[in-house]
């Protein structure tokens, strides 16, 4: 068997997102046959995203079945120069973001870096929310950030990298900055943290449309944003606005999570709708974009937001199931997102029309 047999030979792999084999589509970079290994570069850009897993998986299998060791790498080409791009160690970089507050965006935030962390990931967090800053207490983050006067190295929590503007003031200073204040301290944490290699950075942007949304958007390479809302009206119409600023900003959106969908009662076990029903999956459709999954309304949420213990990492909770199920989804997503920049497929529902 040669290389062009073992090439035609994945084309019986198929890709489960873009619905085409993984060679007509483009991604297999290489084929590198030594003895009875196939060396297989892969054009895979979201690791540990369970599509990309299934997809490894499935080469892995067709390999064997004519007696190959498949030795396999994920890389995807030409995907930004380390010297001329922030962040260039950092394979995907991805907004969550909410139009307004109190929808449980920092609570979404966390769990998704968690919920990486614990798929195998290396993650990073950072807590862009300038003048609200929520992660550290709702990772219980004790240690603070080391500096040897030029670089930052960032603490760690739950394997997942920290940085957050709560590290940088007083327990109870407020944060009265202008624009250009925001920009620079933005971009300083970025360029200045010592980040290192990672999978996924996430960014727990503030509520709304203002200044630290447009530095990031200007100056971060992002795969995609995480739209948060709750299901009531208000939430979906500040949704809007957030949707519509990363349309004008050309940025993929990876979807729609809907966060406090629903209560269940410990004591009556009878299901309230306190916020309305469907609103984020609705919008979602009307959006055309993907619908990331639902988090009830449950109290442990809150317990494990204020404890520092995200709930994620709760095995065998139904509430830590639906987060882990968004958290898929989002890697999933960005796996698409990625996949499609070195594809022929040139559909792009996911990324939301300049308006």
């Amino acid at each position: 068997m040669d290389e062009d047999a073992v090439r035609d030979r994945l084309r019986a792999v198929t890709d489960p997102d873009l619905g085409d084999d993984i060679v007509s589509l483009g991604l297999v970079n290489g084929v590198e046959l030594q003895g009875d290994v196939a060396r297989v570069s892969l054009a895979l850009g979201a690791p540990y995203a369970p599509n990309e897993t299934e997809i490894a998986d499935a080469v892995r299998e067709e390999l064997s079945a004519v007696g190959l060791e498949a030795d396999l790498s994920a890389r995807i080409p030409g995907r930004r120069s380390a010297t001329d791009q922030v962040l260039p160690g950092v394979k995907n970089i991805i907004a969550v973001a909410s139009g307004k507050g109190g929808v449980g965006k920092s609570t979404l935030a966390v769990n998704i870096a968690a919920g990486l962390s614990q798929l195998g990931a290396s993650v990073g967090l950072f807590d862009a929310d300038i003048y609200g800053p929520n992660v550290p207490r709702m990772v219980a983050a004790k240690d603070r950030p080391r500096t040897d006067g030029e670089t930052i190295t960032p603490p760690e929590r739950f394997g997942v990298r920290l940085m957050s503007m709560d590290f940088l003031v007083g327990d109870d200073d407020p944060v009265i900055w202008r624009g250009p204040m925001v920009h620079k301290i933005i971009t300083q944490l970025v360029e200045d943290v010592e980040w290192g290699g990672l999978d996924y950075m996430i960014l727990d942007l503030p509520p709304g449309t203002g200044d630290t949304q447009l530095t990031i958007l200007q100056t971060v390479p992002l795969t995609g944003a995480v739209i948060v809302t709750t299901p009531q009206e208000v939430a979906l119409d500040d949704a809007e606005k957030g949707l519509q600023m990363f349309g004008k900003h050309d940025t993929n959106v990876l979807g729609v999570a809907e966060n406090m969908a629903g209560f269940e009662c410990p004591d009556c076990g009878s299901f309230h709708e306190i916020f309305g029903s469907g609103g984020g999956k609705a919008f979602a459709e009307r959006s055309d974009l993907p619908f990331l999954g639902g988090i009830p309304l449950d109290p442990s949420v809150r317990k494990a937001g204020d404890g520092g213990e995200p709930t994620v990492l709760e095995q065998r909770d139904p509430t830590g199931d639906a987060f882990r199920l968004v958290t898929e989804n989002v890697a999933n997503n960005a796996g698409v997102v990625r996949r499609r920049e070195v594809s022929h497929d040139t559909q792009e529902p996911w990324r939301l029309n300049s308006v």
